[in-house]
């Protein structure tokens, strides 16, 4: 149990002020407990992968990506990797048009440094007034922040959801679709449709999610393309990054490179 944290959450919703603002670094393997909190929240893991798991679902945060969790909604969070993650609590309708459900986003480089300088400023740039001048610009470039794939619903109905879990325990691109359908004696149209009642989406984009959901840790950690490519079951690795391209518009070097690697390079 991370006492420490639920000590710091409740002097937050405690807090008179509008935006509160935590830094933290946690070990890989790393779990918060289940919790939630009066305030809306931007976690930001400008290091390392995350994964923050809420009844309806879980959601990926890569490197220099952030998810807004609503407020009240209680969620836990996992640490994959050694993570660094900045976190803003907000009050709720601080300013209009922020989102009012999970979303994960692409952190550009002004609101990477906004929520550098509202959470973890450089000594030199701690001057008085500062969170005054920097948050209400913040608040504005978040609703702006594009947003990307990396949620994962997952089905109410633990048959569905039993099938899922097995998928992302290890995803393969060669299961079908009947086979699924039939370890729930159901038929593959009867299947396919129930499946995207629970979770809004297609079996076939929520397993190129899933792939994709599985595999990013993986990647930000360093293991080359060819090896995740080829433990997913893919035959070739131009087969993954077309798949890879499809989800998130990039092949994978490209994507980590835009989203981690030339930020980190010009932080040297």
């Amino acid at each position: 149990m991370d006492f420490e944290f639920l000590h710091s959450l409740r002097e937050i919703d405690g807090a008179n002020l509008p935006v509160k603002s935590m830094a933290r670094r946690y070990a890989a393997g790393h779990q918060v407990p289940a919790h939630n909190h009066n305030r809306a929240q931007l976690l930001y893991a400008s290091e390392g992968v995350v994964i923050v798991s809420t009844r309806e679902g879980r959601w990926m945060i890569p490197p220099e990506h952030a998810l807004w969790i609503p407020p009240h909604v209680e969620h836990a969070v996992e640490m994959l990797v050694d993570v660094k993650m900045l976190s803003l609590y907000l009050a709720a309708d601080i300013v209009p048009g922020l989102p009012d459900a999970f979303r994960v986003m692409n952190v550009t480089d002004l609101a990477h440094e906004l929520i550098v300088a509202a959470v973890e400023p450089a000594p030199e740039d701690d001057v008085p007034g500062r969170l005054e001048l920097v948050t209400p610009l913040l608040l504005h470039v978040i609703p702006t922040l594009p947003q990307v794939p990396l949620g994962l619903p997952f089905p109410a109905d633990p048959r569905f959801a039993a099938l899922c879990r097995r998928f992302m325990a290890s995803p393969s691109p060669d299961v079908s679709i009947e086979h699924w359908a039939a370890e729930l004696s159901m038929s593959r149209r009867s299947f396919t449709r129930a499946f995207r009642r629970q979770t809004g989406l297609s079996l076939s984009t929520w397993r190129q999610q899933a792939s994709v959901f599985s595999a990013l840790p993986r990647l930000a950690a360093g293991e080359p393309v060819t090896g995740v490519a080829l433990d997913m079951g893919y035959d070739s690795i131009g087969a993954f990054i077309t798949m890879f391209k499809r989800v998130l518009g990039a092949s994978p070097r490209a994507y980590l490179t835009a989203r981690g690697g030339n930020r980190s390079q010009r932080s040297q």
